[in-house]
């Protein structure tokens, strides 16, 4: 078989390992041939790939981002563009595709397979956001990275007795903001699955100076304030339709300031939570999802997507995997709340 792979969406820790896992055992085991399409659906759409082998895959397993390229290209946004993907398939004799993604990529190969197009999805998320399964690689990269940033940043808090605000990434859900929050013992956490109260965040503020503490809070990109509690501004979209984040930090450090008169400050870690070498445990989940997803080409199961449940690597309907994001519970959040103030 000659099967195609990219990967779209952000670029996430263990996305390699992905690649390196696919194309090790399809073409060490299984005798097949691989194309690699360059920076996500961008690829298939204008027919523009990467050489992908046993030797382009050597050497990447520590690496971050991809060495395919990604894109947050839509093909259902182009003119034409499924009918561009199928096309680009066919003319280069492709017997199946795998791709690599988080929610809107996956959604497009979900779309493709419902059309005809034989696909195997593999997760990526750092948010941790997908409800099929219970965890995807790049998250735990994500909160190490994080958990290292709030680290450093409490013994600023406390020399200059200011608090500081840690902008984390997570659109719709706070899962990062919440592992990197309790692992680096913040203050205060702020997610997009529960409106704030500016008030009562000023009062735990104020609440850890009188303790002769600085306070740190960790702030999720998504976060939102109750409403009318707080003024907020808005983003352009994406080709997916979101909202491009970042802000709500140094909003609420503002709030913190005007309302306390204590000084505030803004460490936003953007994409630097994306980039560098995954953990050891990223690496492992990443190469056994590659694992796992070239046995579904193999044995000719498509529409499917391979997801971690307990310990075990399963396979889900691609509907399953796009049906809902998986956000924080309450009772999750509320074991966070134990530790505010």
């Amino acid at each position: 078989m000659l099967i195609g792979v990219l990967t779209g969406g952000g670029d996430c820790p263990g996305l390699n390992a992905v690649i390196r896992a696919v194309v090790r055992k399809g073409a060490g085991l299984y005798d097949h041939s691989f194309v690699g399409f360059a920076d996500g659906w961008r690829g298939p759409l204008d027919s523009s790939t990467v050489t992908l082998d046993v030797s382009a895959v050597r050497g990447i397993l520590p690496r971050g981002g991809t060495i395919l390229g990604t894109s947050r290209t839509n093909p259902y946004t182009i003119d034409g563009g499924p009918e561009k993907i199928k096309a680009t398939l066919a003319d280069l004799r492709i017997d199946a595709l795998i791709a690599i993604g988080g929610e809107d990529t996956l959604g497009v190969a979900k779309r493709l397979y419902d059309e005809g197009v034989p696909v195997v999805g593999v997760p990526k998320t750092i948010d941790n956001d997908l409800g099929a399964t219970d965890y995807t690689f790049g998250f735990d990269t994500a909160v190490n990275v994080a958990m290292e940033a709030i680290d450093r940043l409490h013994t600023t808090a406390e020399s200059h007795h200011r608090a500081l605000i840690v902008e984390v990434m997570g659109r719709h859900a706070g899962w990062i903001a919440l592992h990197a929050g309790l692992a680096g013992g913040a203050n205060v956490i702020l997610i997009p699955e529960r409106p704030f109260d500016i008030a009562k965040v000023c009062a735990y503020i104020e609440h850890r100076f009188q303790d002769h503490y600085a306070p740190i809070v960790v702030v999720a990109e998504g976060a939102l304030p109750a409403a009318g509690t707080m003024a907020t501004s808005d983003g352009e979209l994406d080709a997916f339709g979101h909202v491009r984040l970042g802000g709500i930090g140094q909003q609420v450090a503002d709030e913190i300031e005007k309302r306390t008169g204590k000084e505030a400050r803004t460490a936003v870690l953007g994409h630097i939570q994306r980039g560098g070498t995954p953990t050891a445990y990223d690496r492992v989940l990443a190469t056994r999802f590659g694992l796992h997803a070239i046995d579904a080409v193999h044995e000719g199961d498509f529409g499917v997507m391979v997801a971690l449940r307990a310990t075990d690597i399963v396979r889900v309907p691609l509907s399953e995997a796009t049906a809902e994001l998986k956000t924080v519970p309450p009772e999750r959040f509320a074991e966070a709340e134990v530790f505010f103030g």
